[in-house]
């Protein structure tokens, strides 16, 4: 068997960042946020392309990183991202404009998110990406089905949380909402869905017709 641990290593290693998303990923790091992995980004960038998605949500929008990674899948997807705290919203609008984003192709939206997410159209998404206020994420998964648009996409960030979900001794409430999660699309005939393990675990799940 391959040792899982470097290949895991490797495929992170595999990814290139932009200078901008490595100097948003340092001001996320001196913030204390904990942002995607440079492979999840890669994944994120690669859903866009290949949906050749136009409209994007993002709920927790931290400090820029997997803004920056969704909009480097197109040069024309627009990005709509949630955060409660000014903070990041400041560190993000940074990191945009240092890639040279286009003002009206960002929007950055105070507020949590399922609130915010409550008011968007109904199947006008091609991707919704869950990032933010881990204890709502059942509601904003609840939104996000709504929001999308046959063949849309939510992907849902630290699906494995720390490693700790595939182990049937971890019990704690972080755990617990992921594995509800996974229970739910595991049940549930209008997605199909993959787990990947890049990252902290990134959920795919692309709604049907």
């Amino acid at each position: 068997m391959v040792d899982k641990i470097s290949s895991w290593k490797f495929a992170e290693d595999f990814v290139s960042e932009s200078e901008p998303m490595r100097d948003a990923r340092v001001r996320a790091e001196e913030m204390g946020i904990e942002c995607v992995t440079a492979s999840v980004g890669a994944h994120l960038a690669f859903l866009v392309s290949s949906l050749q998605a136009k409209a994007i949500v993002e709920a927790g929008t931290g400090a820029g990183v997997s803004g920056l990674h969704l909009l480097s899948g197109s040069a024309t997807a627009s990005l709509a991202t949630i955060d409660s705290e000014q903070e990041h919203q400041a560190a993000a609008k940074l990191a945009f404009a240092d890639a040279g984003i286009a003002p009206n192709r960002t929007r950055v939206i105070a507020g949590k998110a399922v609130d915010v997410m409550s008011n968007m159209a109904d199947a006008a998404y091609d991707l919704v990406f869950l990032d933010a206020d881990r204890e709502s994420l059942e509601d904003q998964l609840r939104e996000a089905s709504r929001m999308l648009r046959p063949g849309g996409v939510v992907a849902i960030a630290h699906a494995l949380w720390r490693d700790r979900v595939p182990d049937p001794a971890m019990r704690d409430e972080a755990t617990s909402i992921y594995r509800d999660v996974l229970r739910f699309f595991a049940s549930n005939n209008d997605f199909i869905t993959s787990l990947i393990a890049s990252g902290d675990g990134l959920l795919l799940a692309s709604k049907q017709a």
